[in-house]
């Protein structure tokens, strides 16, 4: 496969213009978008710089990237630097009205519905490849992977936004990709900002939303202790619950430990845990023998990418009785007569029921996307084929603007 740009991106005619829930939702979408909009200062930084130079003229970029208000003002930059974008989300998490807002703009084609199932996932994700990108925004690898299955791919570059998806491109996918990656999880900002304090207190306000549950005294078991898992440990325990760190990963689980946190194995977590919530990155975490091994009435939740922590097939097959709760809950009854309630069906907990990381995490994260992708686009022999972090020099450039935007950080000149 090898890459060219030889030729404008093709027609589109042989795809659907969009395809989203209701039209009639664009309104309430726009004005989501719009708030937003009003409190992300970098992008919008960057959509003045992108109006001039137009740094993305003639390209077209394949993106598959959470349908929210947050990443309706990414699109919008990358609009104002001349791409045409054609764009996908993940079951669960797609905002119907965002979708429908984006999906009237020139230039964008939207293919998601929060009801979507994976198989409707996969069959967006073609389309996306199908307009023939020849740069991918990808979240979870499943763009870079369906592009390298085709044989008429354009693509010469892409960015991944997820722990999950540069798991699977250096484990599943491990010398494969002919292409500059640049992995916006590997950012030592990214790390610090979105996951160490964006993450803890998004999912809480999931778990908030869903449940009405309380937090104080109640045992949750974290699983996983990396940026995002000690993000949500920390949080949780300021709220005075009482917290189980799982993770294989004897360096990390020894950090946990000297941070008070109670350490356990799988098993000893779940049977001691009121809500267990995983946060790996990685698919098949509790399976059908951890499931028999629950406590009676336990919660069950995922914030990993991929609704492939939990094992919700299996789930399914062992229920005798399974009630729909609350549009976030759901409670399966198994054989024993224990019960195990399953939130958000497993998907990602702080975007399914809630609104995902606050506007001002995001405004810097999809900083790094939008820099990242002006960089593959005008400087590509500043990279190499495979798997690399973002550009130190953007780091360092937008960790000096984000200070600027701080109300509590006063710099002398």
């Amino acid at each position: 496969m090898q890459p060219t740009l030889d030729h404008p991106p093709p027609s589109l005619d042989h795809l659907p213009q969009s395809l989203v829930e209701d039209e009639t939702l664009a309104a309430a979408g726009a004005l989501r978008v719009a708030w937003a909009r009003s409190n992300m200062p970098l992008l919008a930084g960057l959509r003045a710089e992108f109006e001039r130079e137009r740094p993305l003229a003639g390209r077209r970029i394949g993106m598959c990237l959470h349908v929210e208000s947050k990443t309706g003002v990414l699109v919008e930059v990358l609009r104002a630097g001349g791409a045409e974008v054609v764009w996908t989300g993940s079951p669960a998490t797609t905002d119907d009205g965002v979708a429908a807002a984006l999906a009237g703009a020139a230039g964008i084609r939207v293919y998601a519905r929060r009801r979507d199932s994976l198989a409707d996932h996969h069959e967006h994700v073609e389309r996306v490849l199908a307009s023939g990108p020849d740069l991918l925004l990808d979240n979870g690898a499943d763009l870079i992977a369906g592009c390298l299955r085709r044989e008429d791919s354009r693509v010469t570059a892409a960015t991944e936004e997820t722990t999950s998806g540069a798991n699977r491109l250096r484990e599943e996918l491990a010398g494969a990709v002919p292409f500059p990656v640049v992995v916006i999880n590997d950012s030592p900002l990214k790390l610090l900002f979105e996951n160490q304090h964006g993450i803890g207190p998004a999912v809480v306000d999931g778990f908030l939303r869903a449940t009405n549950s309380l937090i104080a005294a109640t045992t949750f078991a974290v699983v996983g202790y990396g940026s995002c898992g000690r993000s949500l440990a920390r949080t949780l325990r300021a709220l005075n619950a009482a917290v189980l760190v799982v993770e294989r990963d004897p360096v990390r689980a020894l950090e946990a430990a000297f941070e008070g946190m109670r350490v356990r194995d799988l098993a000893g977590a779940l049977r001691e845990a009121h809500v267990v919530i995983t946060v790996t990155g990685r698919p098949g975490i509790v399976r059908r023998e951890q499931l028999l091994g629950l406590r009676d009435g336990a919660m069950l939740a995922n914030v990993g990418h991929f609704g492939t922590e939990i094992d919700v097939p299996a789930l399914e097959a062992l229920a005798v009785r399974r009630t729909e709760v609350s549009p976030h809950v759901t409670e399966y009854q198994l054989e024993s007569g224990r019960t195990v309630r399953l939130l958000a069906r497993g998907e990602m907990l702080n975007l399914s029921a809630a609104s995902g990381h606050q506007i001002q995490i995001m405004d810097l994260g999809f900083a790094l996307q939008a820099h990242s992708l002006r960089e593959l686009a005008r400087t590509p022999q500043g990279f190499v084929p495979g798997l690399q972090p973002v550009p130190a020099a953007i780091d360092r450039q937008l960790a000096t603007e984000m200070l600027g935007t701080l109300p509590t950080v006063e710099l002398g000149t």
